[in-house]
């Protein structure tokens, strides 16, 4: 049996089971309620009407709770840091953290309201994030009733900004998972039911292209074409990519102002994915050095990466990932573990050093189109494996 010690005994994974299926009611409809919210990254009064909630929840549970604004950035306000903080007896520290922002626009809760069809929940931000982070607090519910407090703290952390890159949130939340023994992110689980245990870093970059304007019917000689060069730029930044390991996307493409007027200016903005920090780096180094090796005779080219997201790689996801091996088997499943490509708010707490495992909330798919998600048959077993997973890391 996994939970063998005195202080365990009253949370066996057939008594966490239990009570998360009493819990399941209470899920759907605080799950509609959340959903019928429109919280989208760029409208901070939805997104802390969310946090509101998230905090009167967490405070009615016993814990200490905060509000943290977030700064201005570039001029645009995002939503509060929701923290909530719970003491046990133990020592070990464990973080909870999930977001609260959606990718869609307001109205889009009006248009697509909440519904149950087929075993499934839908609607905007069902399973991406608010599925998730229901599951969280469902958690530490399920802990309260079977009388578990071997933790040493117990931090539930919900962030407003996610879906952007988390520009606003992502010291506080750094800061909250500071010396804590391990993270759980409630990112939803894959189609498949795998965790997540790997996700590519990302880096933004931009090359700026300068050359030389000239008549292009009278006297094109005279010019430097800095949309041929960003146009090579392209074709040599995509041979950089590895299968299975890196990807290179140059989404923006932008050259001249006149078809008459040989270019001076050209500009280029991508992404840079990787599995390993390595690779990324290695990526990024290639990138700069062709920028500075141009093709096209009196062209000069500006290289920079713009943001910078750490990969998840699996050794930092290694040791919860066999852990909750074991306590799903003690549930009565199996469950296997993912690479993607998207980032989330885990691959930044992994760069901490601390433990991390991701995509611990119900199963879910779809993510960001109007057909997701939730699979509401999958809530009992994953608010089951989340608080035995808190209690298989208290009990060490």
């Amino acid at each position: 049996m996994l939970f063998q010690t005195d202080a365990a005994a009253s949370a066996s994974a057939a008594v966490l089971r239990a009570y998360a299926d009493e819990h399941l009611a209470r899920y759907r409809r605080e799950l509609a309620h959340l959903v019928g919210i429109d919280s989208g990254s760029y409208s901070p009064d939805g997104v802390d009407a969310v946090g509101a909630w998230c905090a009167a929840r967490l405070d009615a549970a016993g814990f200490a709770v905060e509000s943290l604004p977030t700064p201005v950035v570039d001029g645009r306000r995002f939503g509060r840091v929701v923290v909530g903080r719970r003491r046990g007896t133990g020592t070990r520290r464990i973080l909870l953290f999930a977001h609260m922002d959606t990718v869609f626009a307001d109205g889009t809760a009006d248009l697509r309201p909440y519904r149950e069809s087929g075993g499934r929940a839908f609607g905007p931000g069902v399973s991406d994030d608010k599925g998730g982070l229901l599951a969280g607090i469902h958690a530490a519910d399920v802990l309260d009733r079977a009388g578990y407090v071997g933790y040493g703290e117990l931090i539930l952390a919900f962030t407003p900004d996610e879906e952007v890159g988390a520009p606003a949130s992502g010291g506080l939340l750094r800061a909250v998972g500071t010396g804590v023994d391990a993270a759980l992110c409630l990112e939803c689980a894959r189609e498949s039911g795998d965790v997540v245990i790997a996700r590519k870093g990302v880096a933004d970059v931009r090359f700026d292209v300068s050359g030389r304007a000239a008549h292009a019917g009278v006297e094109p000689e005279r010019g430097a074409d800095a949309a041929v060069e960003a146009a090579r730029l392209l074709l040599d930044a995509h041979e950089l990519a590895r299968e299975g390991e890196v990807t290179v996307n140059i989404g923006v493409v932008a050259a001249g102002d006149r078809p008459n007027v040989v270019p001076a200016a050209a500009r280029l903005s991508g992404e840079v994915r990787a599995f390993g920090a390595g690779y990324l780096e290695q990526t990024l180094r290639a990138l700069e050095r062709r920028a500075n090796a141009p093709t096209v005779a009196g062209v000069v080219t500006a290289f920079r990466t713009e943001a910078l997201c750490p990969p998840l790689e699996p050794t930092a996801t290694a040791t919860l990932f066999t852990a909750a091996r074991d306590v799903a088997a003690e549930l009565g499943f199996s469950l296997g573990g993912a690479a993607t490509g998207g980032v989330s708010d885990a691959n930044f707490v992994a760069a901490l050093g601390v433990p991390v495992l991701d995509g611990l909330g119900p199963i879910g798919g779809d993510d960001h189109s109007p057909a997701e998600w939730l699979d509401l048959a999958s809530v009992p077993e994953r608010v089951a494996l989340l608080a035995g997973l808190v209690v298989r890391i208290a009990e060490g």
